[in-house]
């Protein structure tokens, strides 16, 4: 009887022994890795788990079991990169997978340059609509929180954040006319980017030398960005000049911080032309000098020796007044274009100027000739060309300007206060996005970073580098368990080869992926495997200091 009753117990027990022992104790373990943990700090070998949507554990698991696992044998293992400037507003509505930035490693795409998706009023909602180009969308948002919501439950591969754009308030509050805002539309200005803080905007964006952004006095700025630093946000320009006036320009933007009590940044850090370009030493020396004083200023860029923006910048400002519509009214009064014609002016030479985005359809052939180029073909001077090609296209002409140093390119990367950005949509070589020629920062900008300049030139170490890529700009957003592997935080993790990370995208041909990134996962879920994109969209709303909702951060 004891024999039969310990039989039975054995069946009943041993079942259930043998698959305790045998369930996974992890969803993925990463094995034999070097990890970088985004400190900074020499990488060590050691494995890696996940369980859901977080780092579960790192170090030596040769004991543990996960129902993924993955051998990075000879791969860096690192967190996730965050992209400081992404455009990529329109092109996730797109195509959510976010390819051009998941193949480089980016988990984070973090938007509003100056402009927002919102807040939006039925004016901008409507101007939203009709400004569309290749990619259409219905415009169902008013709040910039709408739309992150909106991006989120549509599926997107990356996690998101945004700040709110100072040009997007002051459109709201004022519109797009070049006069100073009365107490009461500063009193709602201000309300706009408390509500904005609160429901997790990253702080306030700039961008100075746009409409309506470059209206905006100095003083509008410091009384906004104290807002900001009430929820310890950060106050992130695209300055007012970075060309002839650049020295000018980083000392509004020291004294908008010094003033307001916010941290500051410099979007795209840059000297723009030849005669500028030993300006960058004094400028640099001014923001050291700025954070000896206790100020904290901090800057981003990308890794190429040309910008990107509209044709339309070589219009004097006033010009711009009103908006798109306002500009191709002047232009067509012959009294005032003659005065526009004077007054353009060329950061560099139109050999050095290309048209990479038109949205008629019969100027598309025109796309990646240089400004000069088309001059010729047209048989008209420079400055009707331009003119000419903003009314023809009905744009603004997205183009490519060739003004910077290669010299001050690696000056910049070797700055520690320095984070890196495309300045670009996340694309793919496939569809509408290949009806313009974006910059090939929009392709590889985070490779070329890891390749070119780390690899290959030496410029800064890997691990510097992608501390510069994590924890630096997770913590001068202040965003909470992302940016590092640690134990508990969200497992946004890239694996890579060092070795062979490259880009490849070049002027003439900009639509080509980077290659070299193995494994990317997001909130623990595997967007590339074996470098091929995986097709799920995990991503997330990530949000700022200031949210008070209960949606986790």
């Amino acid at each position: 009887m004891k024999t039969f009753k310990y039989v039975i117990f054995l069946l009943l027990v041993l079942p259930v022994f043998l698959f305790s022992c045998s369930k996974p104790d992890y969803d993925v373990i990463i094995r034999n890795g070097m990890i970088y943990d985004g400190s900074g700090g020499a990488p060590a070998k050691a494995d890696l788990a996940i369980s859901g949507d977080s780092i579960a554990a790192i170090g030596d698991l040769s004991g543990k079991k996960g129902v993924k696992e993955i051998d990075a044998g000879g791969l860096a293992v690192a967190p996730g990169f965050i992209n400081m400037l992404s455009w990529a507003t329109e092109s996730l509505i797109e195509d959510g997978r976010s390819q051009s930035d998941i193949r480089q490693g980016v988990t984070l795409e973090v938007m509003g340059e100056g402009s927002s998706m919102g807040p939006l009023n039925k004016v901008m909602k409507e101007e939203m609509t009709e400004g569309q180009d290749d990619i259409k969308y219905d415009v169902s948002w008013t709040s910039l929180d709408g739309y992150l919501r909106f991006l989120e439950e549509k599926g997107v591969s990356t996690n998101i954040a945004s700040f709110i754009g100072q040009g997007t308030v002051r459109e709201y509050v004022i519109g797009l006319t070049n006069r100073p805002a009365t107490p009461g539309e500063m009193k709602q200005m201000k309300q706009l980017v408390r509500l904005a803080m609160q429901e997790g905007a990253l702080g306030l964006a700039s961008a100075l030398i746009y409409v309506p952004g470059t209206f905006a006095s100095t003083e509008e700025l410091i009384e906004l960005a104290k807002v900001v630093a009430e929820y310890d946000g950060l106050y992130i320009s695209h300055i007012r000049d970075e060309n002839d006036y650049l020295l000018e320009a980083v000392d509004e933007l020291i004294r908008i911080s010094r003033e307001s009590g916010c941290r500051a940044e410099i979007y795209h850090f840059k000297a723009g032309g030849k005669e500028n370009w030993a300006k960058l030493d004094k400028a640099i020396k001014k923001i050291e000098q700025a954070k000896m004083e206790g100020l904290r200023i901090t800057a981003d860029m990308y890794n190429y020796p040309a910008s990107a923006t509209g044709l339309n910048t070589v219009e004097p400002t006033w010009a711009r007044e009103g908006g798109h519509n306002a500009e191709v009214e002047r232009i067509s009064n012959p009294e005032i274009r003659k005065k526009i014609l004077k007054e353009i002016d060329f950061p560099c030479s139109p050999d050095s100027i290309l048209l990479v985005g038109f949205t008629n359809d019969s100027l598309k052939y025109l796309t990646g000739k240089s400004l000069a180029e088309v001059a010729r073909l047209r048989g008209t001077s420079l400055e009707n060309t331009v003119l000419d090609l903003i009314v023809d296209d009905d744009s603004r002409i997205g183009s490519v300007f060739f003004t910077m140093s290669e010299s001050n390119v690696h000056k910049k990367i070797a700055l520690p206060w320095m984070s890196f950005c495309s300045d670009a949509g996340s694309l793919a070589p496939e569809g509408n996005f290949l009806k313009t020629n974006p910059h090939p920062r929009a392709y590889g900008s985070f490779a070329r970073l890891l390749g070119k300049y780390v690899r290959e030139e030496h410029v800064i170490p890997l691990e510097e580098a992608i501390r510069r890529l994590t924890s630096f700009p997770a913590s001068n957003l202040k965003i909470i368990k992302r940016g590092s592997l640690q134990t508990g935080y969200f497992a946004d993790i890239v694996v890579f080869d060092p070795e062979t990370i490259t880009d490849h995208a070049t002027f003439t041909n900009p639509h080509q992926y980077a290659t070299g990134m193995v494994h990317v996962f997001v909130n623990g879920q595997q967007v590339l495997k074996d470098g091929e994109h995986t097709g799920v969209f995990p991503g997330r709303v990530v949000r700022g200091p200031g949210y008070s909702g209960s949606v986790p951060r």
